[in-house]
């Protein structure tokens, strides 16, 4: 028997899952939902008489339940073998293989699931419900696998007083029987039970108790399902099942196809042997001659239990043997091709079909060389990653009812045990990327009737991105707050400065435009009313005058010899006149050189007798 949580525990999670769904006020008049029986999107079975596509039965009279009956439960096993069969072949299980794969993919972050919650206690306990008791990173590909194979998958959870979910044990599709709408007084009731007797398989005889059938209550079970088809419920249709028809089609057409390459391929030879003028009673046995020692065919002879060499006329690789007669005909060897029939086409057509039900592209199977048209592989993995999107869509839903359950169980109450989200990681790369230029072409939009005052970026909010006017008003407090920390991470890296700690910030030009002071914005120190009477020390023109170019500087009257050359200079244009003219117009110059020959003479004369080398002591030496 399945084991019974804590009674008082069992009927509060009674109470909890026998409504429709689970609401719960999150502020205000906010409320969320969590539909943990899809209810929302199949209805009410009691209310929904429709074909059972198992059993192909209706309602009758005044029940409104679901059959359940031994012809849908016989039929269903049959279905299921079906699929048993369909997953041995290749192209089924690389598609089942290949959903599973995108639904479990990891996420920049290596997170298989996402929790998304602002309450960090509600996180921590979820996250370790699914990656440390439950161990989704591992579990999950072969419970999604199930999933798209048989349409369902149940999962029996072990519930315990302060720990919530400790444990859980898959069970077989062969032995879950769901019912719903049986309690007039709650029609929306539902219950599972275990029918060992279903399954039929050794592993299930022995683990028998006293009953071969268990009862199990709604929160006991996690039942996913693909509810894709209302016509199968209360039970989910296979991925694979569009596919079924079409498999079986195929098979019989692959079967074909290599019976008949078998049988028919082989090419035989024609042997024409002329019997010359044999006589017609003795054709027979020459030809049997003949052949015995052309060719034999040894087989075992059950009476002997020896190898006999004798003619199987039975053999359709043996060759023909016709006698000839005739003048002119001699003996000839011909080859006659074998059957030629192209069974190709016919097979390339229900492959065709079958990877058309299953939404796969053919590039991702390896059925399609050419794969330089990207707009169209892209196209057609857009439409398989919508597939994917829907199928974790309703993995997560049955995620959800266990973390509620497992919140539940540790004394969450109200809004705290709705207050999460769970993502799977979104499907492949070209699915995201179209995503990204969607927006990168909206972002470019806004930004060009922006820029040529066309509309205003409010416009462009609500009419191109589709935002409403309270949503961007946040969102500009939000951009706003991202400008302060950048702000805060530029003072800490060229500054040295936390604004956050030391409450003022540094080196910006409202700081450098700070420390200036008046009306005129003069530094502090250059202001006139500052300056002390005399001026600042060491400022204004020096008390004496230099002595450069003068006989007082160290360096002598002409430092550097700029007078003493221009004299030259002049002298020498003077020597080339004519007349008195010169003389008189150049006296100012004669004057100077006379003045500084004298100057230089004086100098001379001082220097005589110096150990100081000069151009006459050389000469001299």
């Amino acid at each position: 028997m399945a084991e019974t949580p804590n009674p008082s525990l069992f009927r509060r999670l009674q109470r909890l899952f026998s409504t429709d769904v689970i609401i719960r006020n999150v502020g205000g008049n906010q409320l969320k939902v969590i539909d943990t029986d899809k209810l929302q999107s199949v209805g009410n079975l009691q209310n929904n008489s429709r074909v059972d596509r198992f059993s192909r039965l209706y309602g009758t009279g005044t029940t409104t339940a679901y059959n359940n009956g031994q012809l849908l439960q016989a039929t269903r096993m049959e279905v299921f073998r079906d699929y048993e069969a369909m997953d041995s072949d290749s192209i089924i299980s690389s598609a089942l293989d290949i959903y599973a794969d995108e639904c479990t993919a990891k996420d920049e972050f290596d997170d298989t699931l996402t929790i998304v919650t602002s309450n960090e206690r509600i996180h921590k306990v979820l996250h370790n419900l699914f990656y440390d008791i439950i161990n989704v990173e591992f579990n999950l590909w072969p419970w999604i696998r199930s999933t798209l194979k048989y349409g369902d998958f149940f999962l029996h959870l072990h519930i315990s007083e302060k720990y919530g979910v400790t444990n859980v044990d898959p069970i077989s599709v062969y032995e879950m029987i769901r019912t719903e709408g049986l309690d007039p007084e709650n029609p929306n009731k539902v219950t599972f039970r275990r029918d060992l007797s279903l399954g039929g398989s050794t592993s299930s005889i022995l683990y028998r108790r006293e009953t071969d059938s268990e009862e199990y209550e709604n929160f006991e079970i996690a039942h996913f399902r693909l509810l894709t088809d209302t016509n199968f419920l209360p039970y989910g249709r296979s991925l694979i099942e569009p596919a079924r028809k079409v498999w079986k089609q195929l098979t019989l057409m692959e079967d074909a196809m290599l019976i008949h390459r078998i049988m028919r391929a082989p090419d035989k030879r024609i042997f024409k042997i002329d019997i010359g003028n044999i006589p017609p009673a003795e054709v027979d046995s020459f030809m049997e001659a003949t052949i015995n020692k052309m060719k034999k065919i040894p087989f075992m002879d059950e009476s002997t239990g020896q190898y006999n060499l004798k003619y199987n006329m039975q053999n359709i690789l043996e060759d023909f043997y016709l006698p000839v007669r005739g003048a002119e005909s001699g003996t000839t060897i011909e080859t006659t091709p074998g059957l030629q029939h192209d069974a190709i086409p016919d097979i390339e057509y229900l492959r065709n079909r079958m990877l058309g039900s299953l939404k796969i592209p053919k590039a991702y199977l390896g059925y399609e060389e050419d794969t330089t048209g990207k707009s169209t592989l892209s196209s057609q993995d857009f439409r398989f990653a919508k597939t994917v999107e829907r199928i974790q869509k309703i993995i997560v839903s049955e995620l959800t009812k266990i973390a509620i359950i497992h919140l539940y169980a540790q004394g969450f109450q109200d809004e705290e045990i709705v207050d999460f989200s769970l993502k799977l990681t979104p499907p492949n790369t070209i699915y995201e990327r179209e995503k990204i230029e969607l927006w990168t072409s909206k972002a470019g939009l806004a930004q060009t009737l922006v820029e040529q005052r066309l509309f205003s970026k409010y416009w462009c909010y609500e009419n191109i991105f589709n935002i409403p006017e309270d949503d961007w008003l946040r969102e500009q407090e939000s951009i706003a707050k991202g400008e302060k920390e950048f702000f805060r991470l530029e003072q800490i890296k060229t500054e040295g400065n936390d604004p956050s700690k030391s409450g003022q910030s540094f080196g910006t030009p409202h700081d450098i435009a700070a420390l200036y002071k008046g009306d005129g914005g003069v530094p502090s120190g250059y202001d006139e009313k500052e300056v002390p009477v005399g001026g600042w020390k060491g400022a204004g023109r020096p008390e004496e005058l230099g002595t450069y170019m003068t006989h007082e500087h160290p360096m002598g009257y002409d430092p550097f010899g700029r007078k003493a050359f221009k004299a030259a200079r002049n002298i020498s244009e003077l020597s080339k006149s004519n007349g008195n003219g010169g003389l008189i117009k150049h006296k100012a110059t004669l004057e100077s050189y006379d003045k500084h020959q004298a100057v230089n003479q004086t100098y001379k004369s001082e220097t005589e007798g110096s150990s100081l080398l000069n151009e006459e002591n050389i000469l001299e030496e």
